[in-house]
C-alpha cells in the first residue's frame, strides 16, 4: 500500500550514523545522501529522512511506530544490538511476542530523534 515514508530530524550526520548502523543487519542501505536528505531502502528508497527545524515530536502515547521486516531471527537480533551501539535506545529486547501472533519476533528501539521503530521477522 505504501511506497515510501519520509520524517524529519534535526541533524541528519547523526541519524545516518544511527540507521546505516541499525538498518544493514536488515538488508537494506543507504541509497541517496546529501546535506539535507537520505533514502533508504533494498532497492529503491523508502524511508526517507530529511532535515528540519520542526520534526514530529516524540510522544510514546501516540501509538506511531514504524516496523521493519527482517529477513531471519538473526537479523532482528543485530538490528537491535546495532541500533543501541549507534545512539538508539532500548524499547524492547529480541524476543517472540506470542500475543501478536505464534511466530512473531520481533526488537524495538528509540532512534536519537524519538521515533519507535520495530524489526520483525515471522519465520522461524
Amino acid at each position: 500500500m505504501l511506497d515510501h515514508v519520509s520524517i524529519g530530524v534535526r541533524d541528519i550526520a547523526k541519524t545516518k550514523s544511527f540507521y546505516d548502523n541499525a538498518f544493514a543487519p536488515l538488508g537494506y542501505r543507504c541509497l541517496h545522501a546529501d546535506e539535507g536528505l537520505l533514502g533508504y531502502g533494498a532497492h529503491s528508497p523508502q524511508w526517507w529522512i530529511y532535515r528540519s527545524e520542526h520534526p514530529v515530536e516524540p510522544d510514546a502515547r501516540s501509538g506511531l511506530h514504524f516496523c521493519f521486516a527482517a529477513p531471519s531471527r538473526s537479523a532482528v537480533d543485530a538490528f537491535h544490538s546495532r541500533a543501541l551501539a549507534a545512539g538508539g535506545k532500548d524499547n524492547g529486547a529480541p524476543g517472540l511476542r506470542t500475543d501478536y501472533g505464534p511466530e512473531y519476533y520481533a526488537s524495538f528501539v528509540i532512534d536519537p530523534d524519538g521515533y519507535r521503530v520495530e524489526a520483525y521477522c515471522a519465520s522461524a
